[in-house]
């Protein structure tokens, strides 16, 4: 099979698993990093043993890169994506795809302009849990969906500044959210706060309505000391529970009321509670399984689902429940 040289640019905590895997995967050679930190760039180089390069651009005109990966702030994506894209190179550019919508066009409309490949790399599509939910919920296991609640709280993380929790966070969990319903936002409403970043919202409560009339709600923040990533998502049949730190998925059962009275202990534990299921996950890294995607839409020139246009729905929806906050109001779509 074809052997892809792979470039990573941006090599801090998120670029450096992007370098090791693409070192491991068996269909790419890592050729090249790059880091506007020199010294950075050289130490990632010499543990991978690739070029370091201190400028991005002097690396596109030297190396013959096919594929590359872009892990640099938020705010720097559009430029650096282009620059890439118009070098010819096929781009995995790291969530969320821009910190504007027009930035986010542009990048999209570059790759069309240079027949490239681009991914966003929305990794939780990629989690085992998530992917094995989705199976199970095309496959009708829950029947109508009418509501998903999403957890993504945690402690602050100093290394942001140019973004706050919706753009950085809360992306995440609308583009699960239209994952797995295959549905697109049609309002929303949010209330954030600042209480701790310095220029950005580090709290948010939203809400969304989905055209299929299901709801969404998002509990985000960077105030929780206790990290915790999960997803429920309520139904005709039940409840699903993804885990998305430890790859699990618990089901839930809504069984038919009893028809007899209740006993005080009925009450306690749920009279209309079934059986609760732990659904086998086989665990793996989601990002491992997110760059193999990427690779391989490049290698056979297939579509792919986390693409330019579900990342700028996504960002669009973000952007929306930031304007919600501002103006105290529903935002429709």
């Amino acid at each position: 099979m074809e052997t892809l040289n792979a470039a990573v640019i941006g090599v801090g905590s998120m670029g450096f698993n992007h370098a090791r895997i693409y070192c491991e995967l068996k269909n790419t050679e890592l050729a090249a990093v790059s880091d506007p930190d020199q010294k950075r760039a050289e130490k990632i180089a010499q543990y991978f043993s690739c070029k370091p390069y201190s400028d991005y651009m002097d690396m596109l005109k030297s190396e013959k890169i096919d594929v590359a990966s872009i892990a640099v702030p938020t705010q720097y994506h559009a430029k650096v994506a282009l620059d890439a894209m118009e070098s010819g190179v096929n781009v995995l550019v790291e969530k969320p795809i821009s910190d504007s919508i027009q930035d986010g066009r542009k990048i999209i409309n570059s790759a069309k302009k240079n027949g490239v490949k681009l991914m966003v790399g929305h990794i939780e599509r990629f989690n085992p849990a998530v992917r094995k939910l989705k199976e199970l919920l095309d496959e009708g296991a829950l029947g109508k969906i009418f509501k998903m609640h999403s957890t993504r709280v945690g402690s602050f993380p100093r290394r942001i500044r140019d973004v706050g929790v919706v753009v950085d966070l809360a992306v995440h969990d609308i583009d699960i959210m239209r994952y797995l319903t295959g549905s697109e936002v049609k309002r929303v409403y949010a209330e954030a706060e600042r209480r701790i970043h310095t220029s950005h919202e580090d709290l948010l409560s939203g809400l969304l309505k989905f055209g299929d009339e299901s709801i969404g709600v998002l509990n985000v923040n960077w105030l929780t000391p206790e990290k915790i990533r999960e997803i429920s998502v309520l139904g005709e049949k039940g409840m699903f529970i993804a885990k998305y730190l430890t790859q699990e998925l618990w089901f839930y059962e809504n069984i038919e009321v009893k028809d007899e009275e209740y006993t005080y202990n009925d009450i306690l534990m749920g009279v209309s509670e079934g059986d609760i299921q732990g659904i086998r996950i086989k665990k793996q890294e989601p990002l491992r399984n997110e760059l193999e995607y990427f690779i391989q839409s490049v290698l056979e020139k297939t579509e792919n689902h986390s693409s330019g246009i579900e990342g700028l729905r996504a960002l669009e929806v973000a952007q929306a429940m930031i304007e919600s906050t501002r103006e105290n109001r529903v935002i429709t779509l």
